[in-house]
């Protein structure tokens, strides 16, 4: 039976904190205020967390629902240090950003873009590698890097797709890892807090993916581009990284779409086809993927609101 459960409503505020703000372009959907303060970025003193606090529970935003049961077994799924293996997709070519390089080694704000979640990732308590998948001629963004993270790093080659890319990624990680968190590293503003989350939900169902409700009206459209009907935005979601999965369930789904010969364009459908559930993980709006230019002037503007 369905309840509804009131889900982190509150954030602890840190003594390096500043002023809680809402950027112009989320102030009249966001659903939160976003907090900026430092952290021991390379080349960039940031992090975005969220300071939910209501004057009423009016807004049903504010509630998640979920299962009775599947709320107490939450509270069970410990998920141990040094568990989790994590693949950082960054082989893609980006070419919607007409870019001279990949989308995601252009600068932001000073910064590869792939090293903003390459450093949050890296900073967890529960991951113990992060294998990259990347073009060779960009490794040494990463091995640069080296020298600030407490994990392993290793490297796997991009492939033909996306599947095959993730697939490379899971042969080189450990054998002894309990979950595996695959993630674009072209959505660099990942927060800390959701990818806990996701995690934990990954380790009690044994797959899950960070989304967000889904905020605009969403039509079917047959191939003459008419209208066949409104789909129910109540129960869609905007799918998002990362996406967690036990090791021995991504790799029997492996099996079923070679075998089968299909191709899936998100890591959990791989799972979707074991007929295994895939929960869904709440994550934040502004965890935006950087495909065109105007995805990089967002991202700019939610790392630097003042600016």
């Amino acid at each position: 039976m369905s309840t509804l459960q009131l889900g982190n409503l509150l954030s602890s505020t840190s003594s390096s904190a500043s002023h809680i703000s809402f950027p112009p372009f989320l102030r009249d959907n966001s659903r939160v205020p976003i907090k900026f303060y430092s952290q021991h970025f390379k080349n960039l003193a940031l992090t975005t967390r969220y300071a939910q606090k209501f004057d009423s529970l009016r807004n049903p935003r504010c509630f998640r629902i979920s299962c009775s049961k599947e709320a107490a077994e939450s509270a069970d799924a410990v998920v141990k240090e040094k568990s989790v293996s994590v693949i950082l997709l960054a082989g893609g070519k980006g070419k919607r950003m007409g870019a001279s390089m990949p989308k995601q080694y252009i600068p932001l704000l000073g910064q590869p873009i792939a090293l903003y979640s390459f450093y949050t990732f890296s900073k967890m308590p529960e991951v113990k590698e992060i294998v990259v998948v990347c073009d060779p001629s960009y490794q040494d963004i990463f091995e640069d890097a080296k020298e600030n993270i407490n994990v392993n790093l290793k490297f796997a080659l991009p492939g033909k797709e996306r599947q095959d890319s993730v697939y490379n990624g899971l042969e080189a990680i450990d054998i002894n890892s309990e979950l595996v968190c695959i993630h674009d590293s072209a959505r660099p503003l990942v927060l800390a807090a959701d990818i806990a989350e996701v995690i934990k939900d990954g380790k009690r169902i044994g797959a899950a993916v960070l989304g967000v409700p889904a905020k605009a009206t969403i039509k079917e459209a047959n191939s003459e581009s008419f209208v066949v009907k409104t789909l129910d935005r109540k129960t869609l979601w905007e799918m998002q990284t990362p996406q967690v999965i036990k090791p021995n369930l991504l790799k029997k789904g492996f099996e079923f779409v070679n075998r089968e010969g299909l191709e899936v364009t998100d890591d959990v459908s791989i799972v979707e086809h074991l007929k295994h559930p895939v929960y869904i993980t709440e994550g934040s709006y502004t965890n935006i993927k950087v495909t065109t230019p105007d995805d990089l002037l967002l991202a700019e503007r939610i790392l630097n609101p003042a600016a």
